[in-house]
Formats: structure tokens, C-alpha cells, sequence
């Protein structure tokens, strides 16, 4: 008849040790006190913050004033010029000849010029028409280009904040694989006391907890790194503590990522910011031309010019002056179709851009759909994988205490558990990260 195995009887402080295995195996670890960053207040902040998406807004402000400027050059120009001219009395003049100025092209010894001048342009060339639609088109372009600035920076707030989230998980994992070891090598210290196991058990025990202790430092180290990539998007002091919502709160919502479509990509600001920059560059075209055709300009002066400021002198040379301005180009050297055939380049320059731009952009909503849904498989895979590593710690610890496995089967499931649950929360980071680029690439 086979020898039966007989259940092992070990110390209390052994079976005590097995039970704290057992409980931090199974049951996560405590929230920090200090209160979580939201997603959405961690995006609120970065928005107020130094970034490339407040800068933006500034190139949106600068372009504005561009079309206030086009604007404006459509009115009429007002000002004052105000002078006195002196020039030195004629010499050698006939005895009882009236004292005139030295220079014939004088009118007085003392001159004085009081008046307001209106001046302007009649655009007949179009040239401040196209400079306006250019400048309005850039102010189009500036304004999607903030947009851009802002999902973007959304985009790299989103991947800092689940980095973060990752790493406190991974952070606490592998304490507990820290606490793990360590308890392996106490209970082997016992059984070696007992004369149950021999020295070399102890010190594989022994080794097994520095490389825990190593990893603890690695993943201090990840994190720390991690918090400092979200404070600097936040904006907050390098001293000042940060925290994330835990990552197991953030699994996917069933077939979210399947409401994206690839038509959806014509939706992305980029498009909006090409088309303004390609009628910017077509604006350039006509503002080239212009500089072939003929001008046409204003001038009204009215005020004094009069060599004395007495009332009847004065008032004689006081009037109104208009002048009409034409000016026809005839010959530059060619610069002027140089610059029109420039802006026809630009012209191409950006009809490439946006080919190129809606390959990529629908590159990369494939490619954000494929990491999304892989990542939505993997969520499962390592759910039910965790369930799986939690029925095999309790059975491994129940078989341990009937004397039916070594000590080593218990820490190698609770080691298992952990590394389950490590690989759930990597994948949940892939999935909400591939999401948000996701999102980007269909313009939402």
C-alpha cells in the first residue's frame, strides 16, 4: 500500500506568515491620502500653463492684428505736418529792392507750414483686397493651429497622466513582491532553524529579495520620474506632491473605439489649417500681380503755409491743396514675376502638404484603432488572468498547509498574482493612451 503523504506541521508564526502572504496578495493596497488630479483638472491646468498651445493663441492674436492693419490700409491716412523753414536774406540786392530769401525756390525768409493732410490709395490693382483675404486666411490658419496646439497637448497630458498611474501600480507591485521575498526568507529561516530545509534554500531566498529590492528601486525611480513629466504639464512645483485616479478605474467601455471611423479624419484641424495656408499662398499670387498694374493715389492738404503768422498774412495764405497720383509700372528687372512665380511655388508647396498630411493622418487612425483594439483584447486576457492567479494562490496555499507542496509554490503564485495584475494595468495604459490618439486622428 503507498505511503500516504502526512500533512506537515509547521510553527504558528510560519502559518501566520502565510496568511499575511495571502491577504496582500488578494487585497490592494491603500489608496495615498492625498486626494487624486482628475483627468480633466489635469487638462484644465495645462491649458493655463506656459505651452506650445499658449503660444499658439499668441500667433492667433498676432494674426488678428494683421487683418486690422489690411483693414485699415483700405482708409484714408490723417496727419499734421507742422514746420518753419528759415532761410537767409538775399545779399547784395539793389538799394530800396524789397528783402526776399537767398534761394529762388524760397517763399520767405521765415516760413511757416501749418496743416492736415488726408492721403490714401484707390485700390484698383487689387493689391489690399488679396492682402486682406490673405491675412484673413492666416487668421483662419493661426486658428486651427491653436486647436492643433490644444489636442496635442491634451494628447501628451493623457499619456503623462496614465504613465503616472502606471507607474504607482507598478510602484506598489513590487512592494508587495519586496514584501513577498522577504517573507519567503524569513519563513526559510525558520524551516532552516527547524532543520527542515538546508542553507543553500536560505540564501536563493536571500537573493531572490535583492532582486525585489532592486526592482522596488527601479520602479521608485519610474515613478518619481513620471510624476515630474505631469507636474510639468500642470504646472506645479517639483516639491509639491501628485497623484493620479487608480488605473483599474479606467477599463474600457465595450466597443467604444469602434464609434471612430476612417472618414472621420477629414475632421482634424490640420485640414482646416492647409486649406487657410493654401489660400493664404493663392492671396500671394494676386498680391504679385498687383505689382505689374498701374496705382492710384490721393492726397488733400489744408491749412497755412505763410512767411508771417499775422492775421492778415495768415488768413491770404490759408487754402485747400488736392493732389491725384498715377503711377504705372514699366520695367523691374523681372522682380515682380519672380515674386509671383514664388508664390506659385508656395501654391504647390502646400497642395503637397495636404496629400501627404491625409496619408499619414489616416496611417495613423489605422494604426491608433489596431493598438486600441489589441489593447481592449489584452484587458481581457489579463482580467481572466488575474482571476486564474488568485484560484491558484488560494489552492497553492491550502495545499502548503496540507504538507502537499513546498513553501516556494505559495511565493511563486503570490509573485504570479502580481505580475497578472502588472500586466491588466499596462494594458489598460495602452488602451486609454491608443484611445486618445485615437481621437486625435478622427478630429475629436
Amino acid at each position: 500500500m503507498a505511503n500516504r503523504v502526512r500533512p506537515k506541521v509547521f510553527p504558528l508564526a510560519v502559518l501566520l506568515v502565510l496568511v499575511c502572504i495571502s491577504s496582500r496578495a488578494q487585497t490592494p493596497s491603500p489608496s495615498p491620502t492625498l486626494p487624486p488630479l482628475s483627468l480633466d483638472e489635469a487638462l484644465r491646468l495645462a491649458n493655463a500653463q506656459a505651452s506650445t498651445f499658449q503660444t499658439a493663441l499668441l500667433n492667433e492674436r498676432v494674426a488678428a492684428e494683421d487683418v486690422r492693419q489690411a483693414q485699415a490700409a483700405f482708409l484714408p491716412k490723417v496727419s499734421a505736418p507742422l514746420s518753419y523753414i528759415y532761410t537767409s536774406p538775399a545779399l547784395g540786392l539793389p538799394p530800396g529792392e524789397p528783402r526776399g530769401p537767398s534761394f529762388v525756390t524760397s517763399d520767405g525768409i521765415g516760413v511757416y507750414d501749418g496743416l492736415v493732410n488726408v492721403s490714401g490709395d484707390f485700390d484698383i490693382a487689387g493689391r489690399l483686397r488679396a492682402t486682406l483675404a490673405k491675412n484673413r486666411a492666416l487668421l483662419a490658419a493661426a486658428h486651427a493651429g491653436a486647436e492643433v496646439a490644444r489636442r496635442e497637448l491634451a494628447q501628451a497630458v493623457t499619456e503623462a497622466y496614465y504613465g503616472l498611474a502606471l507607474a504607482n501600480v507598478q510602484l506598489r507591485a513590487s512592494e508587495q513582491n519586496l514584501a513577498a521575498a522577504e517573507e519567503f526568507e524569513h519563513i526559510t529561516s525558520l524551516l532552516l532553524t527547524g532543520g527542515e530545509v538546508a542553507a543553500v534554500d536560505l540564501t536563493r531566498a536571500q537573493l531572490q529579495t535583492l532582486t525585489r529590492r532592486d526592482e522596488l528601486e527601479k520602479a521608485r525611480a519610474n515613478e518619481a520620474v513620471a510624476a515630474g513629466s505631469l507636474r510639468v504639464l500642470v504646472g506645479y512645483d517639483f516639491s509639491r506632491p501628485i497623484a493620479t485616479t487608480d488605473l483599474a478605474i479606467a477599463l474600457p467601455i465595450a466597443s467604444e473605439f469602434q464609434q471612430f471611423k476612417a472618414e472621420d479624419v477629414s475632421r482634424r484641424p490640420e485640414f482646416t489649417q492647409l486649406e487657410q495656408q493654401l489660400r493664404a499662398a493663392r492671396q500671394e499670387i494676386r498680391i504679385a500681380r498687383a505689382d505689374r498694374l498701374p496705382s492710384l493715389g490721393y492726397s488733400v492738404n489744408g491749412g497755412f503755409d505763410t512767411d508771417s503768422l499775422k492775421a492778415p498774412r495768415l488768413k491770404e495764405h490759408t487754402g485747400v491743396s488736392a493732389a491725384i497720383s498715377f503711377s504705372i509700372p514699366i520695367f523691374d528687372w523681372g522682380a515682380s514675376r519672380s515674386r509671383q512665380r514664388q508664390a506659385q511655388l508656395r501654391v504647390d508647396i502646400a497642395e503637397n502638404e495636404r496629400t501627404l498630411a491625409l496619408r499619414g493622418f489616416t496611417q495613423q487612425f489605422y494604426a491608433a484603432r489596431a493598438q486600441v483594439d489589441n489593447a481592449a483584447r489584452r484587458i481581457n486576457l489579463a482580467r481572466e488572468g488575474v482571476t486564474k492567479a488568485q484560484d491558484n494562490l488560494s489552492a497553492s496555499i491550502a495545499r502548503y498547509r496540507a504538507g502537499e507542496a513546498p513553501i516556494v509554490e505559495v511565493t511563486d503564485a503570490q509573485t504570479t498574482l502580481v505580475e497578472q495584475r502588472s500586466v491588466l494595468y499596462q494594458a489598460i495604459f495602452d488602451y486609454q493612451t491608443a484611445l486618445a490618439r485615437l481621437r486625435l486622428a478622427t478630429g475629436q
